[in-house]
């Protein structure tokens, strides 16, 4: 049966990309390319290479750049084809939602509430529209649940501002919408100091840089518990996330964390990089991911 589909996914991909090269073609000899697969060896592949792989696992980990629109319709792209092999199995969720959300997002995927009610209670990012409005609205259509991944973004302030210890402070409900505390929190010198230099940019020095730190990892810890009991409820699923790819380049952010709560889960992680040169994987790429989407520098951004 996943033969035949695959077979139908071919074809329509050699469509799409038959539709893509014409399209590109027209701008002049240079043929130029909006993007690029590479495996983590800096191999070149295929699209449908990359989902017959990341397919198989029970985690597929979608790392995008923000606003680049040709990571977010691959991402489309990559959940209409995990759908077509997974069918009712599978199972999305995205940093962009956050926790305590997840009743809007449930009332609007179930046709109770209006789409005006649920993009004004929603705390949407300014690109939803543009971005992630057509992953809602398929997955609506077609009756795939979609989950809030993300802590609600007044714990991580308190988190940035207080440290982890903040959080002792609030009331169970409040921490019903957290991954249970204390996280396992390790320091990790590399971020603290990113954030470091970060912040001293910005003009914010006054900013704990580790406190930063420790607001990153309650973000990726409070996306990989609600992952994981994603699976309590639906064992034998498949669950597509979508976040930013420093929540899953080289392995890290969330996958620590949903190891230390469900080490049976199997995962692959698809990152996205700009480059100035599509022919070859940079140095600097190499072993980010599983499958590294490259894409030109100059490519038009979405805000």
């Amino acid at each position: 049966m996943k033969n035949s589909k695959m077979k139908k996914i071919s074809k329509q991909l050699t469509t799409l990309f038959f539709a893509l090269s014409c399209t590109l073609s027209t701008f002049g000899g240079d043929n130029p390319q909006a993007y690029i697969i590479f495996n983590s060896q800096g191999e070149k592949v295929s699209f449908e290479q990359m989902i017959e792989t990341v397919f198989r696992k029970n985690v597929v980990l979608f790392g995008e750049i923000h606003n680049c629109p040709i990571c977010h319709w691959l991402e489309a792209e990559t959940m209409k084809q995990l759908h077509a092999l997974h069918g009712k199995k599978l199972l999305l969720g995205a940093e962009m939602f956050e926790s305590d959300n997840q009743l809007i997002l449930n009332e609007f995927m179930k046709g109770k509430i209006s789409k005006s009610s649920f993009e004004s209670e929603m705390r949407l990012w300014k690109n939803y529209s543009t971005d992630y409005a057509q992953l809602v609205e398929y997955a609506k259509e077609h009756k795939v649940p979609f989950y809030a991944t993300n802590i609600p973004r007044r714990y991580a302030q308190i988190v940035a501002l207080k440290g982890l210890d903040g959080l002792d402070a609030l009331s169970d409900e409040a921490k019903k919408y957290i991954a249970p505390l204390p996280i396992p929190y390790v320091v990790d010198s590399a971020t603290t100091a990113m954030f470091g230099t970060m912040t001293a940019q910005m003009g914010h020095s006054s900013r704990n840089p580790e406190f930063m730190s420790q607001a990153q990892s309650i973000k990726d810890a409070t996306m990989a518990w609600t992952i994981s009991q994603a699976f309590v409820e639906n064992p034998d699923s498949s669950f597509l996330h979508f976040h930013g790819s420093f929540h899953s380049d080289h392995y890290g952010g969330i996958i620590p964390f949903l190891m230390k709560y469900n080490s049976r889960l199997s995962v692959a992680t698809i990152s996205c990089c700009r480059q100035k040169d599509l022919s070859q994987l940079e140095e600097e790429h190499i072993g980010k991911a599983d499958f590294i989407i490259c894409i030109p520098e100059d490519m038009v951004n979405s805000y």
